[in-house]
């Protein structure tokens, strides 16, 4: 691989994990002491637990995008490319947000709204890119399932608190 596209990788890991650097932002100061006052589900998981998975998760929305990133290369882009790489910026945009929203704002209803716009953003984009790369389309089901998995526990802070 050229050094042109490790630099690539790296751009689109990094681009990934600043999304969770946005989220951490909101996030770390809300834990100690808004979060541990509501009350949780059963199935909610242990904080230390998000951490290594949102850094997982999003190292794997980075592989995707960088396969996505180097469809075409050489020509012009074509329109499904174009469009996965749209719908990929709008659902990262949208998976920013959403920690504003609830830690930051402590907004539960209003980030459960967002996180259903999320959810159709990922779906929509998992969905692009697996037409262009299978491979690419694996690497986002993860990130599919466990943010499938934060909306529910996200309606049921939501309504039990």
């Amino acid at each position: 691989m050229k050094i042109r596209k490790y630099l690539q990788l790296v751009l689109a890991v990094l681009l990934c994990q600043a999304a969770g650097i946005i989220g951490t932002i909101f996030t770390s100061p809300a834990i100690p002491t808004w979060y541990v006052s509501l009350n949780k589900p059963s199935f909610n998981p242990p904080a230390w637990l998000f951490g290594p998975v949102w850094i997982s998760l999003y190292t794997l929305m980075g592989l995707a995008l960088f396969i996505i990133w180097q469809q075409d290369r050489g020509k012009t882009r074509g329109k499904n490319t174009k469009t996965a790489l749209i719908f990929f910026m709008i659902q990262l945009a949208l998976n920013a947000g959403w920690s504003p929203l609830f830690f930051g704002l402590k907004q539960p209803g209003w980030a459960f709204t967002e996180i259903i716009l999320l959810w159709i953003m990922i779906v929509l984009t998992l969905v692009r890119f697996y037409k262009l790369s299978k491979i690419a389309g694996f690497l986002l089901v993860p990130y599919f399932i466990w943010v499938s998995f934060a909306a529910v526990l996200n309606l049921s802070l939501w309504i039990l608190n």
